[in-house]
């Protein structure tokens, strides 16, 4: 039906920066809010951002000012640039987009891309 999958994670050093795309594909009438999350190990999934179809944003009072949600809706697809990264960003990102298929609606979830910042 609809599939999230997430690109762009990797290894970068203390300081660097990486951006994260996830595409959403499949039977999709249309995409209302989309986000990002993260999970570090031992620890709870968290929000992290945030945008709604006119791109209106929100952020994790921590993040604010080192990443910037963003989307573009004729590809449907959310973006998360990462600057400043530090070693506790560590985590797995998953993406996540509220879709509409005709009158339905549901949150889908992508598989999550690993990015680990080494100090």
């Amino acid at each position: 039906q609809v599939q999230l999958v997430e690109s762009g994670g990797g290894l970068v050093q203390a300081g660097g920066s990486l951006r994260l795309s996830c595409a959403a594909s499949g039977s999709i009438s249309r995409i209302n809010d989309m986000g990002w999350y993260r999970q570090a190990p031992g620890k709870q999934r968290e929000l992290v951002a945030s945008i709604s179809v006119d791109s209106s944003t929100n952020y994790a009072d921590s993040l604010k000012g080192r990443f910037t949600i963003s989307r573009d809706n004729a590809k449907n697809t959310v973006y998360l640039q990462m600057n400043s990264l530090k070693p506790e960003d560590t985590a797995v990102y998953y993406c996540t987009a509220n879709v509409q298929i005709i009158w339905a609606r549901r949150d889908y979830w992508g598989q999550g891309t690993q990015v680990t910042v080494s100090s």
